[in-house]
């Protein structure tokens, strides 16, 4: 596949990720906001490719205060809460905010909610995605649809598939991780990251890093119990309990995955993770509660309890801008389906889990181009 200066990447969903995201180019394009470390951004170059050489292209959602609106107004409108961290002026216009297809990507409730009530699908005609995808020459789609939206993500994933662009499944619809979705994405030929995106320095990572630390310091966990709070959309939109029950299991997959890597069993420990509360106060803040207990040497108790409080989409915009990366160095590569490296290190319920180190070992490989040491399921599918 012939290399390209700039990554293509479409987004569904132009909500407060989407947000964070855009204003991301702008902010790393100073170069001053570029350290070798320390700077927020995990990787600087990934493959050869820098933040720069990524350009939104194509957007779609079904906001009427957001369809048929520059990427710039549709990001500054109601409902989105983030913080901007650039000066408004500085944004692009980017492409124009097409009609996407609604599906079950509107919950009821948020229909009618008190807390947004200037909620309204748009009256407009659907756009032809595939069409759109193609016209763009997008690369890469991202999923930044809300929680819950089976048949919209099922369709935006079978868009990509007809289209062979990637897809970067940012939401707990199991896609990536899905054996007979990967094998369509196989048989397309074109890799996919997934599934539900895990913060950059978030509740999930942090689940992850205590377990492994727990086991590999010798201790038994008897419960993990992690807790969220947020004011956002996501947060309204999982007040419908329906709707939850994806995330509930893609955040307990992180806690579970270190138990299933060194095959220790689950059945004498209790571990509970989820969005607990919507607070509107909050905005775009997440606050996060552990309770952690463990038996160390004798079975001595060991208690943790901790809180973590973060900017939620900001947190997400760091990881996605790897991910994306990562996909277009695959697809360069010729690698189809899955990739196992990138979705453990960006995602919440990837296909294969792995320890912390291993991920940073296969995304390390992959940004090298070095195939010798990506996963051999991996690279069986070149």
């Amino acid at each position: 596949m012939e290399k390209k200066q700039t990554i293509k990447v479409g987004i569904v969903g132009v909500g407060n990720c989407a947000s964070s995201l855009y204003q991301g180019f702008t902010y790393y394009s100073n170069r001053e906001n570029i350290q070798p470390e320390c700077s927020g951004l995990m990787k600087n170059i990934i493959g050869g490719y820098d933040i720069n050489s990524i350009e939104v292209v194509a957007a779609f959602d079904v906001d009427t205060r957001k369809v048929g609106k520059t990427m710039k107004a549709g990001i500054l409108s109601e409902p989105n809460c983030t913080p901007l961290f650039v000066d408004e002026k500085d944004l692009p216009e980017g492409p124009e905010i097409m009609m996407g297809r609604v599906l079950d990507g509107v919950a009821n409730h948020m229909l009618t909610s008190p807390e947004d009530e200037g909620f309204r699908v748009a009256d407009k005609p659907t756009t032809n995605v595939v069409d759109i995808l193609k016209e763009k020459e997008v690369d890469i789609l991202i999923n930044y649809l809300p929680v819950g939206s089976q048949k919209a993500t099922e369709f935006y994933a079978e868009c990509c598939i007809e289209s062979k662009v990637s897809l970067l499944n940012c939401i707990p619809v199991f896609i990536a991780s899905d054996e007979t979705w990967e094998k369509k994405f196989v048989d397309a030929g074109i890799p996919l990251i997934g599934d539900d995106m895990k913060s950059q320095f978030g509740a999930s990572i942090l689940s992850q890093m205590i377990q492994e630390l727990a086991f590999s310091r010798g201790h038994h966990v008897k419960c993990h119990i992690q807790r969220n709070v947020g004011g956002n959309t996501d947060f309204l939109n999982m007040t419908d309990k329906s709707r939850v029950v994806s995330k509930k299991k893609s955040k307990e997959n992180v806690i579970r995955s270190q138990n299933i890597i060194r095959d220790i069993p689950m059945d004498n420990s209790y571990y509970h993770a989820g969005p607990s509360e919507y607070i509107r106060y909050y905005k775009d803040n997440k606050i996060a509660n552990f309770h952690v207990e463990l038996e160390g040497f004798m079975g001595s108790p060991v208690t943790l309890d901790a809180q973590l409080s973060v900017i939620d989409s900001p947190n997400s915009a760091g990881v996605v801008m790897d991910a994306i990366r990562y996909l277009k160095v695959a697809r360069e590569m010729g690698i189809k389906g899955s990739l196992r490296g990138p979705s453990a290190f960006t995602q919440k319920s990837p296909p294969q889990n792995l320890t912390y180190t291993q991920m940073i070992e296969e995304c390390d490989a992959l940004s090298n181009r070095q195939l010798t040491h990506i996963t051999e399921k991996q690279v069986c599918r070149i």
